[in-house]
């Protein structure tokens, strides 16, 4: 382990500890990159600090469902092909992501940014529900594709409680997946079928 004051230059130091700060990313790991980062081009390393740089300002969140864009509005809500009457509820964008990387959903998605947790401090407040129930009307489908663990059926029943009068039509995920499983790490086939085969949502 190198302490502090044994890095031999202060701008390897300052990117080390800016590094390890993404999670998962310990100190020698966090060295490792940096070295690596060292090792190449000038012009490789700006274009990567740009790029990194470009997320504080280059990203946007679509006004509709909260998706990541590069705009207001998200490719998939401007997308007249879709299906604006399902609309697929999931915690995060990796999510979204995962469940586009299937080829099985044509439907649009809400992300709530999260899901309740009281041991985390995040509450209903902290997500999009609010922005969810907005989109709701008894014509619509709304997929429940959170994780199946305490903290995700909670969210879920909460959602459930929020949109029932409405008198939409509320689905939740086939139980191909394991009982606590994340949808980021779910296969695309397992994860496909769990769309294609879902189920009324039973509170």
């Amino acid at each position: 382990m190198i302490s502090p004051d044994n890095y031999p230059s202060k701008a390897l130091k300052d990117a080390v500890e800016a590094i390890s700060s993404l999670p998962g990313v310990g100190s020698r790991s966090a060295l490792r990159l940096a070295l690596h980062l060292l090792k190449q081009p000038a012009d490789k390393i700006h274009h990567f600090a740009a790029a990194v740089d470009n997320l504080a300002e280059g990203v946007h969140y679509c006004r509709t469902c909260m998706m990541v864009s590069d705009g207001d509005q998200c490719a998939i809500c401007a997308d007249s092909r879709r299906d604006h009457k399902t609309i697929c509820v999931v915690e995060s964008v990796r999510d979204v992501m995962s469940i586009e990387a299937t080829g099985q959903y044509h439907g649009v998605y809400h992300v709530l940014g999260g899901i309740i947790s009281p041991i985390n401090g995040v509450g209903p407040s902290d997500l999009t529900i609010k922005q969810l129930v907005a989109r709701v009307a008894a014509d619509v489908e709304v997929i429940l594709a959170l994780s199946g663990d305490v903290e995700g059926e909670t969210t879920s029943f909460y959602i459930y409680r929020q949109i029932e009068a409405s008198g939409c039509k509320v689905t939740t995920l086939a139980r191909g997946l394991g009982f606590g499983d994340e949808l980021e790490y779910a296969d695309t086939l397992t994860l496909g079928r769990s769309i294609a085969n879902r189920q009324a949502f039973k509170p």
